[in-house]
């Protein structure tokens, strides 16, 4: 027994370390730009994880080779000949003249569309996005489905049908889970560490518990829904017209997969046991995100198990997959002439001139491995013999398109339509001082640092229940983004100015308010 326990702690960093590996991938920290030295510990775009290399975050082409026997240095990387002729470029339209042009033009004024009274409560920022109506047909839709339950499985005679109160109770227990970071709701009626009497007594174990059994958003399939996320994609439409109606986004926006792992500290704790009962999610989950606010614009949700040609399975790591999914999260945003900063497996020159057919404008970093490279010089695409400078670049132009190579310790690829070619830009270092860069590549690490911070505070406030259904998955993680998304709009109102409330304190006092406990304030 005890070897067992060491085995599980001896698995704790590695684990750990994989909770961790995506934020890691794409952090951005002071020492950016692989600053702190040649194993490029620091870099933004990839990781020295072994984790964080099979993930979607960008990195770069040429990660450092492993040393030959004895120590032997890497050969260097493949070069163009320096003579070779580039008329398959210029007849692709691809030239080194470069020409200034100006930045899309953006005069939407982005933030909250309302002004939220002073006095206004934890509950009133949540329900912007979850109102009463939402929760009354989670009532009936709950009710209905406990009903026809036992209509065919047989009666249950503690069963009594859910209340409208009891509806905002149940949620507000289980949003507990995501300050407290316990895996069990159901450890608030313990006499453990992570009891609460106080919340264990606006309604009994037994209660909560049948009203888990039943909890539906969506009872029955319609005769016409074929969609796998039938019982939960009205919220999601819902949610998505609230969010669309609560907030204007800045020009500036993302595309990514928010860090929506399990809270690291929680799963270096797991016993080997809870770990093997853990199930890998069945579904992908992107948003687009204000890069300024960090509020999440819109959520796409693929199912891996979706049959067909565009099944999470059938184009899992292709191109075709994530360019799916761009067009997807960016169907509201044609004609604005938004931004939108994408990572290698998004980034593709056909994807970016369908976009800026549409008004939508593009800066995505760019991997030979990861990325659809279709129509993109070749020159460009392999690293000279001898690593040019710190800071030097190449960039060569087609219409709009800007294909940019920079070098920092490591190459770095550039594909955008949004920044001018002519316009500089810097990376500023503690050590190094200013390193040159265009601007586009300054605007970049500049925006995905934002995203990685938001990652890093706001990740860790999932709700940590994990049903085995996935329906359910996908409504507590959407839940738990709408909480963050009027945690953010909070910040913004002058109620913020008021109570200066921490995620967590407002975390407490929404829970607090869903149950009832309006007069207690959150710990400190």
């Amino acid at each position: 027994m005890a070897e067992g326990g060491g085995g599980a702690r001896r698995r704790a960093p590695a684990l750990l370390e994989a909770a961790r590996a995506r934020y890691e991938s794409l952090h951005i920290s002071d020492d950016v730009f692989g600053e702190s030295g040649p194993d490029s510990g620091g870099n933004p775009f990839y990781s020295t994880s072994a984790a964080s290399r099979s993930s979607s975050a960008a990195s770069s082409d040429e990660e450092r080779e492993p040393p030959g026997p004895s120590g032997a240095a890497p050969p260097p990387p493949r070069a163009l000949d320096a003579q070779e002729p580039e008329e398959d470029e210029a007849g692709a339209g691809w030239s080194a003249a470069l020409r200034d042009r100006p930045p899309p033009r953006f005069e939407d004024t982005g933030g909250p569309t309302r002004k939220m009274p002073p006095s206004a409560s934890a509950v009133d920022f949540f329900q912007l996005f979850v109102p009463d109506n939402v929760l009354k047909n989670m009532v009936v839709q709950t009710n209905m489905y406990a009903k026809k339950f036992q209509e065919r499985f047989g009666s249950d005679g503690a069963w009594v049908e859910v209340t409208l109160t009891e509806m905002k109770a149940f949620l507000g227990y289980m949003i507990s889970t995501s300050i407290s970071h316990c895996e069990s709701v159901l450890s608030i009626w313990s006499g453990g560490f992570y009891s609460n009497r106080s919340l264990a007594l606006v309604m009994s174990q037994a209660r909560f518990e049948k009203i888990l059994k039943y909890f539906h958003v969506v009872a029955f399939r319609s005769s016409q829904t074929t969609h796998g996320l039938y019982k939960v994609q009205p919220f999601l439409d819902s949610l998505q017209n609230s969010f669309d109606a609560a907030f204007r986004p800045s020009q500036t926006q993302v595309l990514h997969e928010p860090l929506i792992d399990e809270d690291p500290v929680f799963i270096a704790t797991c016993t080997e046991r809870e770990l093997r009962k853990r199930k890998k999610r069945k579904f992908s989950l992107w948003v687009r995100q204000c890069s300024s606010t960090g509020f999440i614009i819109q959520i796409y949700v693929h199912l891996k198990e979706g049959g067909g040609p565009d099944g999470l399975d059938a184009l899992k790591n292709k191109p075709q997959l994530h360019s799916m999914v761009a067009r997807s999260l960016c169907r509201n945003a044609a004609g604005k002439n938004y931004i939108i900063f994408t990572g290698p497996s998004i980034t593709s020159l056909t994807l970016f001139e369908e976009f800026e057919k549409q008004g939508i404008y593009c800066c995505g970093l760019l991997s030979v491995r990861k990325s659809d490279c279709t129509g993109l010089p070749l020159s460009m695409l392999t690293n000279p013999a001898t690593p040019p400078a710190r800071g030097q670049y190449q960039i060569k132009m087609k219409g709009n398109m800007s294909l940019i190579c920079w070098y920092n310790k490591g190459h770095f690829r550039f594909l955008t339509n949004a920044y001018s070619p002519v316009q500089q830009g810097v990376i500023i270092k503690r050590k190094s001082g200013e390193i040159p860069c265009p601007l586009a590549v300054e605007a970049f690490a500049a925006h995905l640092s934002y995203i990685c911070r938001y990652d890093d505070k706001y990740s860790k406030y999932f709700i940590s229940h994990k049903p085995n259904k996935t329906w359910q998955q996908v409504f507590w993680f959407a839940i738990s983004i709408a909480i963050n998304n009027a945690y953010i709009l909070y910040k913004m109102s002058d109620a913020y100015h008021v109570k200066r409330y921490s995620r967590a304190q407002f975390g407490e006092r929404l829970v607090r308010e869903l149950l009832g406990l309006e007069d207690a304030s959150p710990t400190h």
